[in-house]
C-alpha cells in the first residue's frame, strides 16, 4: 500500500499513463482555453493546466515541446481521435502510446472547468503532481486523477468528513455521470421520496438539481456522484 497526504483531483475522462511533473497554470480563468501560443519550450517536463478547452493543434504542439501532462476542461472528440490516431471506443484507457497524459475534468467539447477545481489547482502551482489518465466508464468505474503530495499536512488531523461516508442531501454538490448532462456539475435542490418513471420505463428514485448555468434538471440518483468537499 502506498499512502500520502495531499490533494486529489479526479477528471471525467483521460488518456495516457502515469506521469510526474511540476504543475504549471497556463491561464488566469477557468473559461480560458489553452491556445498554441501558450505552449512554449520551457514547459518541457511540466503538467500544464488550462481552463475550458485545448485544440488538436495545441495538443500536438504540447507533445512536441515535451509537456508530460495536460489538465483541462475539455477537448473535441475528433481532435482526440486525430491525436491518438484511432478511436478508443469503450475500452479502458491509460495504455496509449502517446507523449503525454491528458485529463479532461468536465468532458468533451469546450467546457469551462469547475471553479472549485480550478481554484484548487491554482493553489498547487509549482508542486510536483502525479497524474494518470486511466479511465473506465462502465462496470468498475476508474477515473483519471491528479495527486499532489502535501507533506506539510502529515501532522494535521484529518477533517471529520474524511472518515464519514458522503451522504446525498439537499445542498450536495454533484457531477452528473450519464447523458444527456454527462460531466455537468450541479447542486441538489430536492430529493423527492416517491419513485418516478424515467424514459426507459423503469421506476427509480430521482433528485432535482440546479446546474451551474441555472438550468434545473431531474435525474436518477444513481446517475450522479457526490463531489467531496
Amino acid at each position: 500500500m502506498v499512502e500520502t497526504h495531499g490533494s486529489l483531483v479526479q477528471g471525467i475522462f483521460g488518456v495516457g499513463g502515469e506521469r510526474l511533473g511540476e504543475l504549471k497554470m497556463l491561464v488566469d480563468s477557468p473559461d480560458q482555453p489553452i491556445t498554441d501560443e501558450l505552449i512554449t519550450p520551457d514547459l518541457a517536463g511540466k503538467v500544464i493546466v488550462g481552463g475550458s478547452f485545448i485544440s488538436g493543434s495545441a495538443l500536438r504542439k504540447a507533445g512536441e515541446m515535451g509537456v508530460v501532462g495536460i489538465v483541462v476542461g475539455g477537448t473535441l472528440d475528433t481532435d482526440l481521435v486525430e491525436f491518438l490516431g484511432y478511436d478508443i471506443g469503450v475500452a479502458i484507457t491509460g495504455h496509449e502510446d502517446i507523449p503525454l497524459t491528458l485529463i479532461l475534468t468536465e468532458g468533451f467539447g469546450e467546457i469551462r472547468m469547475a471553479q472549485r477545481t480550478f481554484n484548487l489547482l491554482c493553489t498547487l502551482q509549482g508542486r510536483m503532481a502525479s497524474i494518470n489518465g486511466a479511465t473506465q466508464i462502465r462496470a468498475g468505474v476508474i477515473r483519471p486523477e491528479v495527486i499532489v503530495p502535501r507533506p506539510e499536512l502529515a501532522n494535521e488531523p484529518l477533517p471529520r468528513a474524511a472518515f464519514e461516508a458522503q451522504v446525498l442531501e439537499v445542498g450536495s454538490h454533484v457531477r452528473i455521470i450519464r447523458e444527456p448532462y454527462f460531466g455537468k456539475l450541479a447542486t441538489v435542490t430536492a430529493l423527492p421520496p416517491q419513485l418516478v418513471e424515467i424514459p426507459t420505463g423503469a421506476m427509480v428514485r430521482v433528485l432535482e438539481a440546479e446546474m451551474e448555468d441555472g438550468r434545473r434538471v431531474v435525474v436518477p440518483r444513481a446517475n450522479v456522484e457526490i463531489i467531496a468537499e
